[in-house]
């Protein structure tokens, strides 16, 4: 649902960005005084501008590169957007951030007025919705083959334990086992997890710390030597299924060699995550790993 939301705005702010850079590019070719747009009066102040002998003694060139900059650039974003493409989700939010340089230098050389601060708020619009469309649509078309990680075994010492909202921890986890040759285990909760509901839920469990009740409460860790937990960051601490894991199973997690990886989408892992999980168990070893845009980083 975000996505097709985010792809429906977008589309309307390509569509609406490129459409207007027409019609005022088209405008000041018809009338290159500014006539018919009333902008007469603005065309002494582009004399600051290089060239501007060359290039700034009409509205000619300022029309050509409005519709090339702002009109064919959206249009472009807009064929790859109704084709549902990767590109135009990048396309459109870059031609938001082109709208914003477009509107700073418009508002360095022009008087402050009405038309430039509306659409500098249009870029902004336009960036935004384009970046969370984006992120979206990497995270709905995520590749993750259970099929691929052949290595996982049923019986083994070491056992990796996580919890997967969306398919990045979920991957991370499958790699780590299929690396160890170990076993892997799905932390689940009955608590809304999944979907857009589910993210401002587990948002509402990570803002206050809170655990959530897990189905997995009868799971032989003596049997293991070895426990990689993997876990995704929740408001700069470790999600709360992963939470209440840890602390029904801190005593026999106690006596194991603990292994933690997190999955962050930020550069950087919080140091409060790491300082929460060894406030439960002591950790061994600690790992990060950086989801970005529909990549896993080290």
């Amino acid at each position: 649902m975000r996505l097709k939301v985010t792809r429906i705005l977008l589309l309307f702010w390509t569509i609406f960005i490129g459409v207007g850079a027409y019609i005022g590019g088209i405008c000041m070719l018809i009338k290159p005084d500014g006539s018919l747009l009333q902008m007469q009066a603005m065309l002494p102040y582009f004399q600051v501008l290089p060239f501007s002998d060359i290039l700034f003694q009409d509205y000619i060139f300022s029309g050509i590169m409005l519709i090339i900059v702002n009109g064919i650039s959206n249009t472009i974003a807009t064929y790859f957007l109704f084709r549902n493409k990767k590109i135009g989700y990048i396309l459109g939010t870059i031609f938001g951030f082109t709208l914003i340089l477009w509107i700073i230098i418009q508002l360095v050389i022009f008087p402050p007025n009405l038309l430039d601060t509306l659409y500098f708020i249009f870029g902004i619009l336009q960036f935004i919705t384009g970046y969370i469309a984006l992120v979206s649509f990497n995270q709905e078309y995520f590749i993750f083959n259970k099929e691929d990680y052949c290595n996982i075994k049923a019986l083994s010492d070491t056992l990796v334990v996580y919890f997967s909202r969306k398919k990045y921890t979920k991957k991370i986890a499958y790699q780590k086992a299929n690396e160890l040759e170990s076993e892997i285990l799905e932390i689940t909760t009955n608590e809304r997890t999944k979907g857009d509901l589910g993210f401002w839920w587990c948002g509402r469990f990570g803002m206050h710390n809170w655990e959530m009740d897990i189905n997995e409460k009868n799971i032989n860790l003596d049997k293991y030597k070895n426990i990689i937990i993997v876990t995704p960051i929740w408001v700069f601490k470790m999600a709360s299924p992963i939470r209440g894991f840890v602390d029904f199973y801190k005593e026999k997690l106690s006596t194991k060699n603990i292994t933690v990886i997190f999955n962050h989408f930020n550069p950087w892992l919080p140091k409060g995550a790491i300082k929460e999980i060894k406030n439960y168990i002591p950790v061994n070893n600690i790992e990060s790993k950086t989801t970005m845009l529909g990549h896993i980083f080290k």
